[in-house]
């Protein structure tokens, strides 16, 4: 069984970066949720935030990992915060990977984002935190994102208790 993964980005922005890395995992043969298509994302906008917040949570079920994919404003979008809030409270392993040193459709890299993990805080362990002192951020280029993304994920599982892809629970 393939392990559900939610991907969380800015759309607009990041989308040509993000499907360099979807193309990465669609070809391991793994299960991806959360990836957008422009036209259900345009009419789900139209119906409003409810809308959105409905469609985002269906998005995250029966997924164990969330994955932030970070670009250079990733962290000002609301429903990227709302997309980690929700399965940090769900108990999604997290993490995150900066994608600015990726290439667009026109061969441009671009400045690097804040990581959106350092902007907020909930509950964890008994105590307020904030969630880069929680979560893993990794840069695509960098830290070898092709050849490293299941070890990620697999760690970012198993920190968050969803097990492995071995047994039942995940």
């Amino acid at each position: 069984m393939a392990r559900r993964v939610f991907f969380s980005f800015h759309y607009q922005n990041d989308i040509w970066r993000v499907a360099q890395i979807r193309n990465c995992w669609v070809t391991k043969e793994r299960t991806a949720a959360g990836f957008w298509d422009a036209a259900e994302w345009e009419s789900i906008k139209r119906r409003g935030d409810e809308a959105i917040k409905s469609w985002i949570n269906s998005q995250l079920f029966n997924t164990s990992v969330t994955i932030v994919l970070i670009g250079e404003e990733t962290f000002k979008r609301k429903f990227v915060r709302y997309e980690i809030l929700q399965s940090h409270a769900r108990g999604n392993g997290l993490l995150g990977i900066f994608i600015h040193n990726l290439k667009d459709r026109l061969g441009n890299t671009s400045p690097k984002g804040a990581n959106p993990f350092s902007v907020l805080t909930a509950h964890h362990n008994g105590r307020n935190a904030n969630l880069s002192d929680i979560y893993p951020v990794y840069d695509w280029v960098i830290n070898n994102g092709q050849a490293n993304l299941a070890a990620w994920i697999e760690n970012a599982a198993s920190k968050a208790g969803r097990g492995t892809l071995h047994g039942i629970h995940y």
